[in-house]
C-alpha cells in the first residue's frame, strides 16, 4: 500500500515539469510527469493512480480540455486540477463544469501549490512526509528564463518582492550583487513578469565587447562608418524595440560611451555611427554590475548623471554566504536540472557533502555552486569533488579578493563569519544539538542562538539524504508572503 501522496504533473513544457516536480518533491511527495496529453491518457488508462493531476491548458496536439473530457468519462473519480499561463475566465469556468476540482494560474510559487494541495489532498499521515520547515519560505525563479527563482531566505524574498513590483512600472532598474550572484535571472524575472514580456529580450555583456566595438553594437552603423563597414547594421538598441536590454558588467563600460546611453535613456533617442539623424528606441534598460558603484563615481570610472538615470529602482542581491539556508534547495534544484540536461539520474549526495556545501564561502557564488553540481552529475564521485573543496580556501579566496579591492570591511567581515560559524558549529556538535546548552557554552541567549542557527543555515546531522529536516506533521505549510 503506497504511503507517500503521488501527483501526476502534464504540461509541454519541460522547465515547468522540473519546477513543478522540485515543489512537490520538498514536500515528499511523490511526481511522475506526462510531456502531452496523449502520454498523460495513456498512463492513467495504463494503471498509474495518481492522488491528483495537475492538468496544463495549452497544449499541442490533445489539450486540456480534452484529457479533462476523455478522463471524466473512464476515471470519474480521479482528481485533476487545471494549469494554465492564460488567466482566461471562460476557460476556468468551462474546467470546472467538465468537472476540474481547482485551477492555478501560471507562473506560480510555493504558496499558491501549498494552497491548492492543502484543498485537494489530504495531510500526510506519516511524520515522515510532513512538510519541510524551511518550505514555507521557498520562491523559485529558475534560470531558464520562464521567471521563477529558487530561494528559501528573507533576503531573497525581498529581491522577489521588489522585482515583482518594479516589473509593473516601466522605469530603469540597476541591480547590484556580487559575481554570481544571480543578477541576470532577477533581471529574466523583472522582464517576464513586465508588460514587455511578449518583446524582445535581449543581453549585453559589456565586459565581454571591447569599448571600440561596444558603441557599434549597442547603436549599429551606417555604411563607410568606419573601414570595414560595407553594409548598414542595426544595434541592439534598433533591435530591441519596445522591449528590455540587460546591460551586464555596465561598470565596464567607457566614460565617452556612458553619455550616450545617458542620451538615450533621456530622450529615447540614438545616432548609428556614421549617421545623420537621431531614431527612436523604446527600450527599457536594467543594468547590472559588481563593482562599488559610489566609489566607482568618486573615482569617476562611472558618471553621476548616467547613475541617477539608472538608479530609478535599485536592488542589491547579497551574497551566497549570508543565505546559507538557500545552499539544500540550490543543491537539490541544480542537480535535478543538470541531470536532466545530461540525460542521467540525479546523483545522491549524502550528508557529509552538504555539510561541506553549507560551510563553504562560495566567493563564486550561485554560479560556483551550480558548477559543483554539475561536475558531480558528470563525475559521479562525491569523494574528489569533497576533496576539492576541502583544500580549495575558499574563505581565503574571498579574503584576498576583498584584500585586492581595498575593500577590508568585507574582509574581517567574512573572517568574522567564518569564525562565528566554526564556534557554533563546534558547540551545537559538542551538545549533541542540545540548542540551550549550547547557548550556555557560548554564553549568548537562547533567542541569540536561534537566530545565529536560522542566519548560517545550520542544520543536524540527518540520516535522510539531501532534502532538508523536516517538522511533525500538520498539514502544509504557509509560504510567507507572495511566493
Amino acid at each position: 500500500m503506497r504511503t507517500a501522496r503521488l501527483v501526476l504533473v502534464v504540461d509541454d513544457e519541460p522547465s515547468i515539469l522540473r519546477y513543478t516536480r522540485t515543489l512537490l518533491e520538498l514536500d515528499r511527495i511523490q511526481v511522475e510527469t506526462a510531456s502531452g496529453g496523449a502520454e498523460a491518457i495513456a498512463r492513467l488508462e495504463g494503471g498509474l493512480d495518481p492522488d491528483l493531476v495537475l492538468l496544463d491548458v495549452s497544449m499541442p496536439s490533445v489539450n486540456g480540455l480534452q484529457v479533462l473530457e476523455r478522463l471524466r468519462k473512464t476515471r470519474p473519480a480521479q482528481p485533476i486540477a487545471m494549469m494554465s499561463c492564460k488567466t482566461d475566465t471562460a476557460t476556468v469556468v468551462e474546467s470546472m463544469r467538465m468537472g476540474a476540482l481547482d485551477y492555478i494560474p501560471k507562473p506560480f510559487y510555493k504558496a499558491n501549490l501549498d494552497a491548492l494541495l492543502h484543498r485537494l489532498m489530504p495531510a500526510p499521515e506519516n511524520p515522515s512526509q510532513a512538510v519541510p520547515a524551511q518550505a514555507a519560505n521557498t520562491a523559485v525563479i529558475d534560470d531558464t528564463g520562464h521567471g521563477f527563482f529558487l530561494t528559501a531566505s528573507e533576503q531573497m524574498q525581498q529581491v522577489r518582492q521588489q522585482a515583482a513590483l518594479i516589473a509593473k512600472v516601466d522605469v530603469p532598474v540597476l541591480i547590484l550583487g556580487e559575481s554570481g550572484v544571480g543578477k541576470e535571472v532577477v533581471a529574466r524575472f523583472i522582464h517576464q513578469q513586465s508588460l514587455r514580456r511578449d518583446k524582445s529580450w535581449t543581453k549585453v555583456n559589456c565586459a565581454a565587447v571591447p569599448n571600440e566595438l561596444l558603441e557599434s553594437e549597442l547603436f549599429g552603423y551606417e555604411i563607410g562608418a568606419f573601414t570595414g563597414a560595407v553594409k548598414a547594421k542595426p544595434g541592439k538598441f534598433e533591435l530591441c524595440h519596445r522591449g528590455t536590454m540587460l546591460l551586464d558588467e555596465i561598470g565596464e563600460m567607457s566614460s565617452a560611451l556612458q553619455a550616450k546611453l545617458l542620451q538615450v535613456l533621456q530622450d529615447g533617442e540614438f545616432c548609428r555611427l556614421g549617421g545623420r539623424g537621431n531614431q527612436r528606441a523604446d527600450v527599457r534598460v536594467i543594468a547590472a554590475t559588481n563593482i562599488d558603484i559610489e566609489k566607482a563615481i568618486v573615482t569617476k570610472q562611472f558618471r553621476e548623471d548616467l547613475y541617477y538615470r539608472l538608479n530609478a529602482f535599485t536592488i542589491k542581491i547579497p551574497p551566497l554566504r549570508e543565505r546559507r539556508s538557500e545552499i539544500p534547495l540550490l543543491m537539490k534544484h541544480y542537480m535535478s536540472v543538470i541531470a536532466s540536461g545530461l540525460s542521467v539520474e540525479p546523483f545522491s549526495y549524502s550528508n557529509e557533502f552538504l555539510d561541506m556545501c553549507m560551510k563553504y564561502s562560495w566567493p563564486g557564488n550561485v554560479r560556483e555552486l551550480s558548477n559543483v553540481m554539475k561536475k558531480l552529475a558528470i563525475l559521479r564521485d562525491e569523494q574528489t569533488v569533497l576533496s576539492e573543496l576541502r583544500h580549495k580556501p575558499g574563505e581565503m579566496i574571498s579574503a584576498s579578493m576583498a584584500a585586492s579591492r581595498g575593500d577590508l570591511k568585507v574582509m574581517v567581515r567574512d573572517l568574522k563569519d567564518q569564525a562565528e560559524l566554526q564556534a557554533l558549529d563546534a558547540a551545537l556538535r559538542a551538545q549533541q544539538w542540545n540548542r540551550r546548552r549550547a547557548a550556555a557554552q557560548l554564553n549568548i541567549s537562547y533567542k541569540a542562538l536561534l537566530y545565529k542557527i536560522k542566519q548560517y543555515g545550520l542544520r543536524p546531522p540527518s540520516p535522510v539524504i539531501g532534502p532538508m529536516p523536516t517538522r511533525p506533521a500538520g498539514g502544509f505549510a504557509k509560504a510567507a508572503g507572495s511566493a
